[in-house]
């Protein structure tokens, strides 16, 4: 079996460099994907091959909607190119070469499907975020699959989960200790878990498996959704039962973070009663790579974000009576083409699967029917959230809140001629814009969320113009009670960009390790496992931290004593009010004060911006 794969690895080695050369496009066209953008430079391929155990994981987790993958050709986005489909003939062929292996492996997702761009939320009105996407991902053999903070801001995701996805996957779809207020068949309303507390089930070797899918004790959830905190999860009942029996090992998949959160309960709780049966952790949420071991016997994963990660993880078991530390491997897979060969000693010409083409013809039609290559502009050039300084002309923060906000938010606006200031938080621009045709998918990646902007009217300039600073200038016990309650409603923002710091000083002490691997600019991962996590080498990308909160140019045409209005979004509300209260007494602001500025929400600024501004038609 050795020599055979040996063989076909030598194949597929040859197929990849002819295929880099030809910017990877000779695989069959049967299906018409002559739309699909394969990225127009070489990619650097795996440094070498996976390393399989008797139990073998890969993992997905914050997918947010991109599914037809990252096709713009800046770096390090065509690192990104593989779509959906793509991503299911991989873990087709992966299912193969375990059956040849004769070994176990299984699929896990820990959450949020939704909010990411126009595959999930530029759908027509009436429609449901990510309704139609998740169709696709219900066709995968998910094992296991945890629900997600974003499937819960809006009931109506929420139930559309419950009544239309989660029946797709039965009892491999986990909400441990979340749940939703549904009617009964008597027209009571209850509250039910959204999908299983867990599930017990055997992997094709016959191993006992028991699964938990836990949340973090997030707190931005929709009425009538209910999300338990993880410290009184572990002590109920039901939890209880669900652990009593000794499985071969306990999956704990959920969307939260394997570092600085709540895991440890949750693992404390099952070694109390089980000291020595192996555990994995499959985390999620804060859209870093991480890696930790708890013990000798577990290993915790967190697999990335927006499919710009796919996890891998394999540990040789041994006997249930055995206490001594087992051997785990991990992995961080670029989602391309490329890689996709590689691991699967495949070649453009035997990669795509009947299924995997469906899949990508799927989501080409759908973006089709949502026009998400609607264009509002040409972008000049790359605008980036942390490769460029804030402020300065490249960064995408600059772009939002001085140029794009203060243009598109006085559209048809009673109030435009009066003098304004405009806030809004670092995290609310979700992605980077790249040069070309900037579309409708575009705009709803760079800036998904759909906050409304208020105003507070005919505040002094003097005090207006001290918001801003205050906000980010505040003590450290504050910014940590604000960081605190941010992340509680779901901002992983400041935790990306602190990891993205951290990554990138690490990076810059092996710089030149890297380059001399000839490795494109992308992800230089540093956890606390054993080993390098990074499947390909990387060089690292630039990085320059930015503010948790940006406003607005001040006006230069005002004077202290002159009124302004104080613009923001309603996701910053509460905090806003309390820093206008210390840096004033003369008012007490409270939310009667708060107005609505306009109708335009912050997912469509960006688009009317460029309608007016980058439009080389008009």
């Amino acid at each position: 079996m050795k020599l055979a794969l040996a063989l076909i690895r030598l194949a597929t080695l040859a197929g990849l460099a002819y295929g880099c050369a030809e910017h990877g496009d000779e695989h069959d066209h049967s299906v018409h994907l002559h739309k699909r953008l394969y990225p127009q430079t070489q990619l650097t391929p795996p440094s070498r091959p996976l390393e399989w155990g008797d139990l073998n994981i890969i993992h997905t987790t914050d997918s947010h909607g991109w599914l037809l993958g990252h096709q713009k050709t800046s770096f390090p986005e065509p690192n990104y190119s593989g779509d959906f489909g793509d991503f299911a003939s991989f873990v087709a062929h992966m299912k193969e070469i375990a059956l040849l292996k004769d070994v176990d492996l299984l699929l896990v997702d820990s959450g949020d499907l939704h909010d990411g761009t126009g595959l999930s939320d530029g759908f027509p009105p009436g429609g449901v975020d990510a309704h139609d996407t998740n169709q696709f991902i219900a066709q995968l053999p998910y094992d296991v699959m945890a629900i997600g903070n974003h499937e819960l801001y809006i009931y109506a995701n929420t139930y559309d989960m419950y009544t239309n996805f989660v029946p797709k996957l039965g009892d491999r779809y986990l909400s441990s200790n979340v749940n939703i207020t549904v009617y009964d068949k008597n027209n009571n309303s209850v509250s039910v878990p959204v999908g299983s507390r867990y599930r017990k089930f055997k992997t094709l070797k016959g191993r006992q498996v028991t699964a938990l899918g836990v949340l973090y004790d997030f707190t931005g959830n929709d009425v009538n959704t209910t999300v338990q905190k993880v410290e009184n999860m572990v002590k109920e009942e039901w939890f209880a039962d669900a652990i009593k029996d000794e499985p071969d090992f306990f999956l704990l998949a959920g969307h939260m973070p394997v570092s600085n959160d709540n895991w440890p309960l949750v693992f404390d709780a099952v070694r109390a009663v089980h000291p020595d049966t192996p555990i994995i952790i499959l985390g999620g949420h804060t859209h870093i790579r991480d890696c930790n071991q708890p013990d000798g016997r577990s290993m915790a994963l967190e697999s990335g974000r927006y499919m710009e990660t796919v996890g891998w993880m394999s540990v040789n078991l041994d006997t249930p009576d055995s206490t001594g530390n087992l051997t785990f491997t991990r992995r961080y897979l670029d989602p391309n083409r490329v890689t996709y060969q590689y691991h699967t000693l495949t070649s453009n010409w035997t990669f795509d699967t009947f299924q995997g083409k469906a899949i990508t013809q799927g989501l080409l039609n759908l973006s089709e029917e949502y026009d998400l290559s609607d264009q509002y502009g040409v972008a000049p050039h790359d605008f980036t959230i942390s490769q460029s300084p804030y402020p300065s002309d490249n960064s995408s923060l600059s772009l939002f809140i001085q140029q794009a906000a203060p243009i598109a938010l006085t559209i048809n606006n009673t109030r435009a001629n009066v003098p304004n200031i405009m806030i809004t938080n670092s995290g609310s621009q979700r992605f980077d814009i790249y040069s070309g045709p900037f579309t409708k998918n575009d705009q709803l990646t760079a800036s998904p969320f759909a906050d409304a902007f208020l105003y507070i009217p005919n505040v002094t300039f003097s005090v207006a113009n001290q918001v801003l600073p205050a906000l980010n200038g505040q003590g450290a016990e504050e910014k940590r009670g604000l960081e605190n309650h941010m992340y509680g409603r779901g901002d992983v923002e400041s935790v990306y960009r602190k990891w993205l710091a951290e990554m990138n000083m690490h990076a810059e002490r092996e710089l030149e390790r890297r380059v001399a691997a000839n490795g494109t600019l992308g992800y230089v991962t540093k956890d606390a496992c054993p080993g390098v996590g990074d499947d390909t080498y990387h060089t690292p990308l630039p990085y320059y931290s930015s503010p948790d909160f940006i406003g607005s140019i001040p006006p230069s045409n005002v004077s202290d004593l002159d009124p302004v209005d104080l613009v923001f979004v309603d996701f910053i509300e509460t905090q806003l009010l309390g820093i206008l209260n210390t840096v004033q007494k003369a008012k007490n602001y409270t939310t009667a004060d708060v107005l609505s500025y306009t109708p335009i929400l912050s997912n469509a600024v960006l688009g009317l911006y460029a309608e007016r501004a980058w439009n080389t038609t008009s």
